[in-house]
């Protein structure tokens, strides 16, 4: 069986290690990415990474990259990044990788989420699946019968930005948009507010924290179905870490998408919720990497 390097850059944290061509993770270990310190600091750090991976299991056959930002995954570089990380646009990892003499693939960090579900989580077996990340911002992909769509400039699905009521969609429904609504209301600094908190004060009854998650659940619902309108997935899978609250979320979330949808599509479109969390990333980098290096398989 043969083993990769998995590396998933994250803006807070870079998960990393080795796993098996079936998925099976052999090594995983995370570490802070001090994404303030820009680029190519971050870059010098994957190679350090992909590194002690080499020398603790010299047999790897390639290195596979889930990253944040917009990926020219033919040249394995990043297209575009967020102020997040400074400087990271232009820095291509197979020049930054060349000397450990493997092949290098990098994907969009969303993009890896979605391959992750749709090879073996929650959408496996659909034709078509939209995926959707909800945490500070909202990221999404979309495969269809086995094929990403990367649109013309490696920003297909970028559905955060899309116009919703005036604003961002990821300006509504995202997590940080309910718990800065919570803040305000409570009148409170929102460093004092997140998920956790707002689902447990709920759950105790108070109706401010209830109506804000029922807020972000209808915003939720109708993106959903605006998105659903034009690619008309069989399976849409919401992953982040707030989806972990499917028991609460999932009945208001059907109901706002089934009241923005023609039956159409409300009654052929199933809601589904992630199955992978930490590990999504890395996996799904390497069902990237094994799509374009099927041989090492």
């Amino acid at each position: 069986m043969n083993k990769f390097i998995c590396i998933d850059i994250g803006g807070t944290a870079i998960k990393y290690g080795v796993v098996q061509s079936d998925g099976m993770i052999v090594k995983a270990q995370e570490t802070p990415t001090r994404a303030n310190k820009g680029g190519k600091a971050l870059a010098q750090k994957v190679r350090g990474l992909a590194a002690e991976c080499r020398e603790e299991y010299p047999e790897v056959k390639g290195v596979a990259i889930s990253s944040a930002g917009m990926v020219d995954t033919d040249n394995a570089s990043i297209l575009y990044a967020s102020d997040a990380i400074p400087g990271y646009a232009g820095i291509c990892f197979r020049d930054e990788l060349a000397s450990l003499n493997l092949p290098v693939e990098v994907e969009n960090d969303v993009n890896c989420a979605g391959l992750s579900e749709y090879a073996s989580g929650s959408a496996k077996g659909a034709g078509s699946a939209l995926v959707l990340t909800i945490g500070t911002g909202i990221g999404g992909c979309f495969i269809d019968h086995g094929r990403l769509l990367h649109g013309n400039t490696y920003s297909a699905c970028e559905v955060g930005y899309m116009p919703l009521y005036g604003e961002h969609f990821q300006k509504l429904a995202a997590t940080s948009a309910m718990t800065a609504n919570v803040a305000k209301r409570k009148e409170e600094p929102i460093e004092e507010w997140n998920g956790r908190k707002i689902f447990e004060l709920a759950a105790a009854g108070d109706k401010i924290c209830q109506e804000e998650i029922e807020r972000m659940c209808t915003y939720l619902g109708q993106g959903i179905a605006a998105i659903c309108y034009i690619l008309n997935p069989e399976v849409v899978v919401l992953g982040g870490g707030i989806m972990a609250q499917d028991k609460i979320l999932r009945p208001m979330i059907e109901k706002s998408f089934t009241q923005a949808s023609i039956p159409l599509i409300s009654e052929s479109t199933r809601i589904e919720f992630a199955s992978h969390q930490n590990a999504a990333g890395m996996q799904g980098a390497l069902v990237h990497f094994l799509n374009s290096h099927p041989d090492l398989a």
